[in-house]
């Protein structure tokens, strides 16, 4: 018979794999008696994991959240999955997470076997983010308003527009949206009337959030509708590109952030973009390595032309 730590330690393991156990189901996988399971059930709560249980026909036990955060059993696969998680958010973009992704990263790092961690080193000696860095948001903030989306909550807040003035925005959340760079609130704004984006680093919420409202019929797709938005916004120059290549293949060459994709016949997908110039606008189309054609803006056909001449004298 196991030792009543091991066994514990294998128990957990079962409770946190499976939603429900009856006990003569754990007793056959432990090897002990149902006796013994009831009694290794109340050590873990002594422990404080919240574990319920039920009689009759269909009764046994379940792992439950409690009111504190116990210790997690992991297995490989689990583990360097969260690690690179944790790595992840300590590059991103939500104010003050770094440090604490960071602490909980080491903590992880403590405790893996020695093949984890060189799996982990490899990974990270191995890989480079190319991500941009775009302005932070409180963690506050996102938990604040992602539960208005949930719980269907009006939520009101100060907006700064581009020109730094600010204006009170009373709107019926629908989605958070992460691009890569930025987040985005995809709202119905009650005093226009319509969907509107805003920057989550740009809003400040005025408390207390509600009453409750009927959720509206949200636009299809929360992502495509918060891209093809933002598209015109954050860029000087927004263009429509139609690229000889199937959407599958360009939506390997495209990234995310830098537009939107949409199929146009077999061989063919629209690309709405943009950039900060026209030249970068071009370099970016040029580096997709696929023909293409500008329908919009007709200073970008322009520039391409100039491009064309230079480069043909270029070659000789």
């Amino acid at each position: 018979m196991l030792e009543t730590s091991v066994r514990l330690l294998r128990l957990l393991s079962l409770l946190q794999v499976r939603r429900d156990w009856s006990g003569a189901e754990l007793a056959r996988r432990l090897d002990v008696s149902t006796r013994t399971v009831r009694n290794d059930v109340e050590r873990l709560r002594i422990l404080g994991y919240e574990v319920r249980s039920s009689t009759g026909v269909t009764g046994g036990y379940r792992l439950a959240a409690g009111s504190a955060v116990p210790p997690l059993l992991l297995d490989d696969e689990e583990a360097v999955a969260v690690g690179l998680g944790l790595r992840a958010a300590a590059a991103g973009s939500v104010t003050g997470i770094e440090e604490t992704s960071l602490r909980a990263l080491q903590k992880l790092e403590q405790t893996l076997p020695a093949r984890l961690r060189q799996r982990l080193d490899a990974l990270r000696q191995g890989t480079v983010s190319a991500a941009g860095r775009g302005p932070t948001v409180d963690a506050d903030v996102l938990t604040l308003v992602a539960g208005a989306c949930r719980d269907h909550d009006l939520l009101r807040f100060e907006y700064a527009g581009r020109d730094g003035a600010t204006a009170l925005r009373r709107v019926e959340p629908h989605r958070l949206v992460y691009t890569g760079r930025r987040w985005y609130l995809l709202a119905w704004d009650r005093d226009r009337g319509d969907w509107r984006t805003f920057r989550a680093d740009r809003l400040r919420p005025v408390l207390p959030v509600g009453p409750r409202f009927v959720p509206r019929d949200p636009p299809a797709d929360a992502a495509e509708h918060v891209v093809r938005g933002t598209g015109s916004l954050a860029w000087r120059h927004p263009a429509r590109i139609r690229l000889h290549a199937p959407a599958e293949v360009a939506g390997e060459r495209v990234p995310p952030a830098a537009g939107l994709l949409r199929a146009d016949g077999p061989a063919h997908c629209v690309l709405e973009t943009g950039g900060d110039s026209l030249p970068d606008l071009a370099g970016f189309l040029l580096s997709l390595d696929v023909d293409f054609e500008v329908l919009d803006p007709p200073e970008l056909r322009d520039h391409l032309r100039t491009l064309a001449d230079r480069c043909r004298r270029a070659a000789g």
